[in-house]
């Protein structure tokens, strides 16, 4: 992998990288985040006890949502189109709160590592959102990529065993 810094141009100016060249190829990536809040909290989404409706519904759809408008969120990134994107909402009573898993997947020139993310992102600032008059001191954390495929870059896996795509 290069250490190159594909943003920035000849003069130092940042700048969108010119996939022109690139062959399009299958891509894939796989963004994983949680949010922690009180048991009570959890229970309340769980039960669907929340005044502002299905929470992990509305941040699922958010997620795929955020996921197509990326491109007009961060400044540098191209848009893509997307073939399919899958949010995963899992209620998990050990942390308390809900992990959150987005896969978005595209034949094209650039990756789709900053779409997973931004998905999960909104996805749980949405339940932040949704909830936050239960529990203003839920946390948001651990966004990372977990896993990518495809590209001049190769595959890039954080999971044990290297994981599969859904």
């Amino acid at each position: 992998m290069s250490d190159e810094l594909t943003h920035l141009g000849a003069d130092g100016e940042a700048r969108m990288v010119d996939v022109s060249d690139k062959q399009e190829t299958e891509r894939f990536a796989l963004a994983t985040g949680l949010i922690r809040m009180q048991p009570t909290t959890l229970a309340a989404i769980m039960n669907a006890n929340v005044k502002k409706g299905d929470v992990l519904g509305v941040a699922r759809v958010a997620g795929v949502m955020a996921a197509k408008k990326t491109w007009d969120l961060i400044p540098l990134c191209h848009p893509i189109a997307i073939t399919d994107v899958q949010i995963a909402l899992n209620p998990d009573e050990t942390l308390p709160g809900v992990r959150c898993e987005a896969s978005v997947r595209t034949t094209g020139k650039t990756g789709v590592e900053m779409e997973a993310l931004t998905a999960v992102s909104v996805a749980l600032l949405t339940i932040y959102d949704m909830a936050k008059a239960l529990d203003r001191a839920m946390e948001i954390s651990d966004i990372s990529v977990a896993r990518k495929m495809g590209g001049r870059s190769g595959d890039f896996s954080r999971l044990v065993g290297g994981g599969s795509p859904p």
